[in-house]
C-alpha cells in the first residue's frame, strides 16, 4: 500500500520550473531518500508533501486522502529541519512538549510520549537543559524527538545531518534509521550526500532538474544505473561514449571507446551504433598484460584502497586499487571485466 501518492506534480516559481509532472508512490513503512544536486527540486518536493508549499499542478494523497489543499498542521506528517528549529528559551522537555500542547494532548499522555521518546533517543540527562547547552548531535536528537512525540504516520527529513561533523553524521544516521524502524514510520529523507543515501535507504529517488531520473534500491542504482547522470551521482563512474564494433562471438559485443576497446556480454546493439557506457573505478583490474592502458597522473591513498587518476590519449578516468606499488607517472595496463561494463541510455 502507498502511504503517499504523488500525482503529476508541478511547481513553478516565477517562470522557473522547480518540478515538472512528477509522479511517485511512497510505500508504507519505507525509508525513501530524495537525492540530487542543489536546485534539483528535492526540498521543494518535501515542502509540498509537508504542506508548506502549494503545487502549481498535481495532487498529493496521504493514506488515500487528497491533502493537496490541507494546511501543514492538519496533515499526519512531521518535519525535521536542517537548522533543528528549536526554541532557544525552552528546555529540551519544553521543546518536546510544545507541539503536544498546541494539539491539546492530555497531560498524562504528553508525559508518557515524552518519556518514551527521551528514552529511545538517550535524552534523559539533557531534559532540563537549553538548546545552547547541547552539542549539535544532541540538538538533532531533540529535533527528531519533537517530531516523534506527535506520532505522525509520515516523517520528513530536510538534510538533517548537514551541520554535523563526519563521525557524528555516521552515528546519528544509524539512530534515525533505528528509530524509523522502531516506530514503523514512513520516512522521506532529503540529502545531496550519495553515501548517506546508499547507507540509509530502502529506495532512492534520483532527481535532476525537477524530474525523476531513476527510482530503485541502493544496490540496483549502483549496479544498474540507467543514465550517465545516475551512474556518476551514485558513487563514482567512468562514463564514455562508444561505437559498436563487429561482435567477437554471438554473445560478446565489442565497443570502441576513447581509451580503447571494451568487451561485454550485454547486448550493445548493431554494428556501428553509438552508445553510452560506464564502468566503476573499483572494477578495473591492473595487469601488465591488460588490454587497456594509461598513465597515472595522480595518486591518493584512501586507507583500504588507493585512488588513481589515469589518462589515455588525453582522456582522464579513475581507477581504485588495493595495490600500493603504483606511482604518479607510471604507465599501467588493466582490464575491465565484461560484466562490469554497464550500458546506459544515451541521453544524460
Amino acid at each position: 500500500m502507498a502511504a503517499i501518492n504523488i500525482q503529476k506534480l508541478s511547481k513553478d516559481f516565477s517562470g522557473f520550473k522547480a518540478l515538472t509532472e512528477l509522479s511517485l508512490d511512497v510505500r508504507e513503512g519505507e525509508f525513501l531518500t530524495l537525492l540530487g544536486p542543489s536546485g534539483c527540486g528535492k526540498t521543494t518536493l518535501l515542502k509540498i508533501i509537508s504542506g508548506f508549499i502549494e503545487p502549481t499542478k498535481g495532487h498529493i494523497l496521504l493514506n488515500g486522502k487528497d491533502v493537496t489543499k490541507v494546511p501543514p498542521e492538519a496533515r499526519d506528517t512531521a518535519l525535521c529541519f536542517q537548522s533543528y528549529a528549536l526554541f532557544p528559551h525552552l528546555s529540551v522537555r519544553e521543546n518536546l512538549e510544545f507541539g503536544l500542547r498546541q494539539k491539546k494532548v492530555p497531560a498524562l499522555d504528553r508525559k508518557d510520549r515524552i518519556a518514551d521518546v527521551a528514552e529511545k533517543l538517550g535524552l534523559g540527562p539533557q531534559m532540563d537543559k537549553l538548546p545552547n547547552q547541547l552539542s549539535g548531535g544532541q540538538q538533532q536528537r531533540v529535533s527528531l524527538g519533537r517530531a516523534l512525540v506527535m506520532r505522525p504516520s509520515v516523517i520528513l527529513f530536510d538534510e538533517p545531518l548537514s551541520n554535523l561533523d563526519a563521525k557524528l553524521r555516521d552515528q546519528v544516521r544509524l539512530e534515525i534509521r533505528r528509530i524509523q524502524k522502531d516506530y514503523k514510520l514512513t520516512a522521506i529523507y532529503v540529502t545531496h550526500d550519495q553515501a548517506e543515501a546508499l547507507a540509509m535507504s530502502d529506495r532512492i529517488v534520483v532527481l535532476k532538474s525537477g524530474q525523476i531520473e531513476q527510482v530503485d534500491t541502493p544496490e540496483r542504482l549502483y549496479a544498474a544505473p540507467r543514465t550517465g547522470f545516475v551512474a556518476d551521482f551514485i558513487g563514482n563512474a567512468n562514463v564514455f561514449t562508444g561505437r559498436v564494433l563487429p561482435q567477437k562471438t554471438p554473445t560478446i559485443w565489442r565497443i570502441e571507446t576513447p581509451i580503447g576497446i571494451l568487451e561485454t556480454g550485454n547486448n550493445a546493439g548493431t554494428e556501428g551504433a553509438e552508445i553510452t557506457l560506464c564502468w566503476r573505478p573499483e572494477n578495473a583490474e591492473i595487469n601488465d598484460d591488460g588490454a587497456l592502458g594509461g598513465t597515472v597522473t595522480s595518486k591518493a591513498f584512501q586507507g583500504h584502497f588507493t585512488d588513481l587518476m589515469v589518462e589515455t590519449k588525453g582522456v582522464p578516468y579513475r581507477i581504485q586499487t588495493s595495490r600500493t606499488d603504483v606511482n604518479e607517472g607510471d604507465t599501467i595496463g588493466f582490464n575491465v571485466p565484461g560484466p562490469s561494463v554497464i550500458l546506459l541510455e544515451n541521453a544524460q
